[in-house]
């Protein structure tokens, strides 16, 4: 039997997961990176600490479960998207990388709207309006204030590009991860030139385009050492982290949908209809190269329950803390004693575009105890999804049922059926849902190699561990408490530009 080696690379470290030929994980193993904020709204990493995450979590998992090189298929990532790494004509780093997490770019972002009449058209033409989290504000950012560094970029890659350079030697950038730049082709697959040029960017400094099932080499000398792998493996192209999970998910036919419980978290369908993106649901393209990828993406939403945990008891988030909080919950009363959270800690992009909105408790009084504020906490991811869940409903005519769920949040049952009842939707869990990025570019790989004729073929092969039906006891307060909630962007968004501009 032979293995594919799947490397998931996200915001907090890189994890290997060796996975068969069937999308059954055998075993992982996680390497951390640090992430630097060195002004606000800034996010950097260094590109080096995903590689040497890479070869010493492959090195490792060999090593445990004593298998041999010979025994690995293929090599592919699903990598974090929207990021910027310039390099120069020799692929050197010339700057760290600014992650998706970066929202720097405000200025660049408002002054792209301008062009076109303001956020407001702006928003009306794309779907969305421009933030300083986006790719071409990035790009122009990097243009206006490191003039020198952009002069001298010879490609601007992201990460699963480095990636595959690290890996092949080759400068190739995947259609997903290319879609999210606002500069790729979802029509025609390939680069637009006469947006890069609206922009003010060198269409030069893109690489050549592949599709995520494609084999764009064998693994390079210098890589293989570094993984203890052989010289030639080959290495798939891979899709960016979203559209992976949805391969790792099964939710892969016509308006099949699957949300994402990791520190940032989405919901995701995918569709051969050609749609343009509205209130913050962006149009990508999915793994399959034959289909598209509807996704809503929230910026934090495990990320607040780590918040809860660290700064409500004073606990690590990698201890079993969040049984104890799942505990606490269980005990507080739905609606929270009519208590409201905003999950909103670093800016937002859907169901609200606003890099400057932050995360609030409101109604706050001195008889709420802690349970009820984790509780709240809890509800207040379940109503942005749901307010996501109905803009894609009533935008797009898609309401997917049984929702597949994912990400380390999808092991806590307790929080999956205030999801289910606060949204009103079956939800089934995944086995190993904090692997199902690589799992799914796994299968993708499998593809590629032509295990699996097509992505119809692979969505049995991922069954439902859990399954949970909404209780429709809570549903009356639940739908109190969600009209709220819809109203506090609305009546504070002023102050919140005022306070974080």
């Amino acid at each position: 039997m032979g293995y594919i080696l799947a490397h998931d690379v996200g915001t907090g470290g890189s994890k290997a997961v060796l996975v068969t030929e069937q999308g059954r994980v055998i075993a992982s193993d996680f390497e951390p990176y640090s992430t630097q904020y060195p002004h606000p709204h800034w996010a950097e990493q260094n590109p080096d600490d995903w590689w040497h995450a890479i070869a010493v979590t492959t090195r490792r998992l060999l090593k445990a479960k004593k298998i041999p090189p010979a025994k690995i298929l293929a090599m592919t990532f699903a990598s974090q998207m929207m990021g910027i790494l310039p390099v120069d004509a020799k692929s050197l780093l010339l700057r760290p990388a600014i992650i998706w997490l970066d929202g720097r770019a405000i200025e660049e972002a408002r002054a792209v709207m301008r062009k076109v009449g303001g956020a407001e058209i702006f928003a009306r033409l794309v779907g969305v309006a421009l933030t300083g989290k986006d790719v071409i504000p990035k790009m122009l950012w990097l243009k206006n204030n490191e003039p020198d560094v952009y002069r001298r970029a010879a490609m601007i890659l992201d990460v699963g590009s480095y990636l595959l350079y690290r890996a092949t030697g080759r400068l190739i950038y995947e259609w997903s991860g290319a879609s999210v730049t606002g500069l790729f082709s979802l029509r025609r697959k390939t680069w637009d030139t006469g947006l890069m040029r609206l922009f003010g960017l060198e269409a030069g400094k893109f690489p050549e385009l592949a599709p995520s099932t494609e084999k764009v080499g064998g693994l390079s000398r210098a890589a293989a050492k570094d993984c203890g792998l052989l010289e030639g493996t080959p290495i798939i192209a891979g899709a960016g982290d979203a559209p992976a999970a949805a391969v790792g998910s099964s939710a892969v036919g016509e308006g099949d949908g699957h949300i994402c419980l990791g520190t940032s978290g989405w919901i995701g369908i995918v569709t051969s209809r050609p749609i343009a993106g509205k209130r913050g649901i962006a149009t990508i393209q999915s793994a399959d190269p034959e289909k598209l990828f509807l996704i809503a993406e929230s910026e934090t939403v495990g990320a607040c329950l780590e918040w809860a945990a660290r700064e409500l008891y004073q606990a690590d988030p990698g201890s079993k803390i969040f049984a104890r909080m799942d505990a606490e919950v269980a005990s507080a009363e739905p609606g929270a004693g009519r208590l409201l959270f905003t999950p909103w800690m670093y800016g937002e992009r859907c169901p609200i575009a606003d890099e400057c909105v932050r995360s609030a408790f409101l109604n706050l009084c001195h008889t709420h105890q802690r349970g009820q504020m984790t509780r709240a906490v809890y509800e207040g991811v379940a109503y942005n999804l749901r307010w996501m869940l109905d803009s894609i409903a009533e935008l797009y005519h898609f309401r997917p049922e049984p929702i597949r769920a994912i990400g380390g949040g999808a092991r806590g049952l307790p929080w999956l059926q205030i999801i289910a009842d606060v949204c009103g939707r079956t939800i089934e869990s995944v086995p190993s849902p904090q692997e199902a990025g690589a799992v799914g570019v796994a299968l993708v790989a499998a593809i590629g190699l032509g295990i699996y004729p097509s992505f119809e073929a692979i969505k049995t092969l991922v069954r439902p561990e859990h399954t949970i039906t909404p209780n429709p006891a809570p549903k009356p307060v639940y739908d109190e408490m969600y009209s709220a909630y819809r109203k506090v962007y609305r009546s504070l968004r002023r102050l919140y530009r005022s306070l974080n501009s």
